[in-house]
């Protein structure tokens, strides 16, 4: 409703109205596309960080090239934003309490309905602002329906006929208050089920003034239910087309800006040196010469896509700037590493566990799905910056030996003993290194299994995110076997250490 009435007000020389009802679905669209057009700014890299030179030199641009250019981005990133993201959604745009934005909006407002007010006691009551109120909720009636409600499209354009309206108002014989239940009875019609209890809420306001202001107030509710009505419905086709769509949005950019796509050359030639020299060394025989064939191990642009995409599980996202086709999903991907780092504390916890008090708790039943939530939940707030690990793998010894101890008084087994205890606190402190051995053996098997994944899905990064806590599952259901493998533990740590 602000948008509606500060332009009510702003306008009261006579300029045009017929605009103003879709203020209120474009403000929050509008918020949405400056939140994440702010984003892509700040997210972008800046051309000072460039670690080797540009493919091609930059060249100077227009105003209106570069306006016209970060439009398509931010259209392409609420695009995809819709498409990934299953959850979105636009809200109602509310206003820090105690803003000035705030403050000043309630005086306009306030000034606004006094205006009215004064209008409507006159005698005989002057009806100019109010003509223009119906004149803007028929528009906004009228943008609610569908391609097919003609007689509903009929009877919002008969009964609110702003040329008869102002014939009537001339000759004293409008009646405001037809009209307001008119508009009522025609918002508990078109809203969503979520919104009934708002508009009956309106039939119980009597007075004019306060009963328009409610009814702005519903209608830019029913805005936002409009538009996120508009997205679900949108968003199958989205998902079909996205891929071309953004394919011929990067193709433009990179038509304007020949060096716009530097950092995703740099990423996928790493990815590919990598991952030949990966195949290189596999490759070579035991004795470490040359090869039988003597030819380079094929690369696919699959598999180079695919260990690419599994190296931005690993990335430093505080010293190297990010891929420029996947910096959208920077923040999910910085999500899926902290996810990978906690997955392999967990496995590390859990394998070391089995390692030393195995095989007495290791057959008992629902003891690693037990001990597997103890450890989520100390490790729940890995994402937070103010998390320390050295304290939560403290915190994580003793509630696992207090687990274990339980564990074997359960099942009759002598105690744990205080020297295993020590080892077992000492061994699950040791992983706060990255570097510990155990904890990379559980980042290495996680791994294959994500790139399998990868290897299975067509749209990488949803895949990527929707698949992860298959991966979780999976990689969980192998560790609560571990008791019956911790021999292999000690040739793990071999592999790891050679």
């Amino acid at each position: 409703m602000s948008e509606n009435l500060d332009k009510s007000h702003v306008n009261e020389a006579g300029e045009s109205k017929s605009a103003a009802s879709e203020e209120g679905q474009k403000g929050a669209l509008e918020c949405s596309d400056e939140a994440l057009q702010e984003k892509v700014k700040s997210d972008s890299p800046s051309p000072l960080r460039v670690g080797r030179p540009h493919s091609s030199p930059p060249r100077l641009v227009t105003v209106e090239e570069l306006l016209e250019t970060a439009k398509g981005v931010t259209n392409m990133a609420l695009a995809h934003e819709i498409v990934v993201n299953g959850d979105f959604r636009i809200n109602a745009v509310e206003l820090a309490e105690g803003s000035l934005e705030k403050r000043v909006k309630e005086i306009v407002h306030k000034a606004f309905w006094d205006c009215l007010s004064v209008q409507l006691s006159e005698d005989p009551p002057t009806y100019d602002h109010a003509i223009k109120l119906v004149g803007e909720i028929k528009e906004t009636l009228l943008s609610f329906l569908l391609p097919g409600h003609t007689r509903l499209r009929n009877q919002i354009t008969e009964t609110l006929d702003l040329e008869l309206i102002k014939q009537e108002a001339e000759n004293g014989a409008l009646d405001i208050s037809k009209l307001a239940e008119f508009i009522v009875g025609m918002m508990g019609i078109l809203c969503a089920p979520a919104r009934d209890e708002e508009v009956k809420k309106l039939k119980d306001v009597k007075e004019i003034v306060p009963l328009f202001r409610a009814i702005f107030s519903v209608l830019d509710l029913m805005k936002v239910d409009m538009a996120n009505f508009a997205i679900s419905s949108i968003r199958p086709h989205l998902m079909q087309q996205s891929v071309e769509y953004e394919r011929k949005k990067f193709q433009e950019v990179l038509e304007k800006q020949p060096n716009s796509l530097d950092f995703v050359t740099q990423w996928l030639e790493e990815a590919s040196n990598d991952l030949l020299t990966q195949k290189c060394k596999h490759a070579l025989p035991a004795g470490g010469g040359a090869a039988g064939s003597g030819d380079a191990p094929l690369l696919t642009a699959a598999s180079v896509q695919n260990y690419a995409y599994l190296k931005l599980l690993k990335w430093d996202h505080f010293r190297r700037p990010f891929p420029e086709t996947v910096l959208m999903d920077q923040p999910r991907f910085q999500e899926l590493q902290l996810q990978l780092e906690q997955l392999a504390l967990l496995g590390a916890v859990l394998l070391v566990t089995f390692s030393t008090s195995a095989p007495a708790v290791s057959g008992h039943a629902g003891f690693a799905e037990k001990l597997k939530t103890v450890v989520k939940i100390l490790l729940a707030d890995v994402h937070l910056p103010s998390f320390q690990l050295e304290d939560a793998l403290t915190s994580i010894g003793e509630k696992v030996c207090l687990e274990v101890s339980s564990c074997l008084s359960m099942c009759g087994s002598s105690p744990f003993s205080v020297s295993k205890e020590t080892v077992l606190k000492g061994q699950i402190q040791a992983l706060a290194s990255p570097d510990d051995p155990i904890r990379r053996i559980m980042v290495l098997q996680i791994e294959p299994t994500a790139s399998w994944m990868l290897g299975s899905q067509t749209n990488t990064t949803l895949s990527l995110t929707c698949s992860w806590e298959r991966i979780s599952r999976l990689h969980a259901r192998r560790l609560s076997r571990a008791g019956d493998r911790t021999q292999g533990l000690a040739l793990a740590r071999q592999a790891i250490c050679h």
